[in-house]
């Protein structure tokens, strides 16, 4: 419900904490790889927050958003990898996407997800050849 601003902010204590904040996102991954869409791709998500990465702000006007299950730093299960791979080319099918970011990435300051957990060479090197750009990244030595 966080994801598609429909949470109750009376159902628990933490709730009334974030009650008000903007948070959706285009795509969720869960941990057994299992992809959910809250919002469509055509349709402005609220997911980057305050954000900034290659020149341009507020990402959240032109970015499509993908959310894993899992916490900052901590690594993720070969089948939510799979599911990347298999909504990345779909994506970049259909629009126009330069760039594969995390929110580490956009928003430094706030943010610290996927993380060092999340193995960004696998991933590329996964995708192929692809003229989409990845942050720079220490490379891990073995893929998940």
């Amino acid at each position: 419900m966080l994801f598609t601003n429909q949470l109750n902010w009376e159902l628990h204590p933490y709730f009334k904490t974030i009650e008000g904040i903007q948070v959706s996102a285009h795509f969720y991954i869960r941990r057994n790889g299992e992809l959910w869409q809250f919002v469509s791709c055509d349709d402005r998500a609220w997911h980057a927050g305050a954000s900034h990465y290659r020149g341009r702000g507020n990402c959240n006007d032109d970015s499509i958003g993908i959310e894993l299950e899992g916490l900052e730093g901590d690594t993720f299960e070969p089948r939510q990898y799979q599911a990347l791979l298999d909504l990345i080319p779909a994506l970049t099918h259909q629009y126009q996407i330069e760039h594969i970011a995390g929110h580490e990435h956009i928003a430094p300051a706030r943010k610290a997800d996927p993380g060092p957990g999340f193995d960004w060479a696998f991933l590329q090197h996964a995708l192929g050849p692809s003229p989409v750009s990845f942050p720079t990244v220490i490379l891990k030595a073995t893929p998940n």
